[in-house]
C-alpha cells in the first residue's frame, strides 16, 4: 500500500538506459511513470545521449521528468523500483550497464539521507546527462556554474 502526504508534492526523477532498445524503453517508462498512482506527469526533459560514466557498454539515452505526487518519497521510490524490474532490470554490479535507470533526483526541497534513499542525488551536480535535462525542465534548479563543472562529459540532445 502506498504512503501518502497531504499536499502533492514536486519530485524530479532521472531515466536511463544503454542496453536494449533504450529511447523505446525511456519513452515507454516516461508514461508509465505518470500512470503511477497519486503521481501526475506535468514536465518531461527531451532524450539525451551520454556518454557512460564510471561505467562501460553503449552510449546511454537519459531524460529527466518532473511530477507532482502525493506518494512520500519512499513510496515513489518503491513505483520506480516496480518500473525498472518490468523493464528487466538487473543489479549485477554498481553502475553496470542497464535496461533501465530510474532515480528520484528531488524530492520538493526534502533532504533525506537513508540506506535505500538519499536527495538530493548525491550524484546528480557531477553528470551531465542530469544536469542538462533538470535545466531544460527546471531552469532555476540548475545554475550555470553546476553546467560549466561538467562541460567535459559527453551529453547531447536528441532530435
Amino acid at each position: 500500500m502506498s504512503r501518502v502526504v497531504r499536499d502533492p508534492v514536486l519530485a524530479y526523477i532521472g531515466l536511463g538506459a544503454n542496453l536494449g532498445d533504450a529511447v523505446a524503453t525511456i519513452q515507454r517508462s516516461i508514461a508509465a511513470i505518470g500512470a503511477l498512482p497519486q503521481v501526475d506527469l506535468l514536465r518531461r526533459s527531451s532524450l539525451y545521449r551520454s556518454a557512460p560514466v564510471e561505467s562501460s557498454g553503449p552510449d546511454y539515452v537519459n531524460a529527466v521528468v518532473c511530477v507532482s505526487t502525493t506518494r512520500d518519497a519512499y513510496a515513489l521510490l518503491d513505483g520506480l523500483r516496480e518500473l525498472e524490474r518490468a523493464a528487466f532490470r538487473e543489479r549485477a554490479y554498481r553502475n553496470a550497464p542497464r535496461t533501465l535507470d530510474l532515480d528520484v533526483l528531488l524530492f520538493g526541497d526534502g533532504h533525506i539521507e537513508s540506506p535505500t534513499l538519499t536527495v538530493p542525488h548525491p550524484r546528480m551536480a557531477q553528470r551531465a546527462f542530469v544536469l542538462m535535462p533538470l535545466a531544460e525542465i527546471a531552469p532555476k534548479r540548475v545554475d550555470a556554474a553546476q553546467l560549466r563543472t561538467v562541460t567535459d562529459q559527453e551529453c547531447e540532445r536528441l532530435g
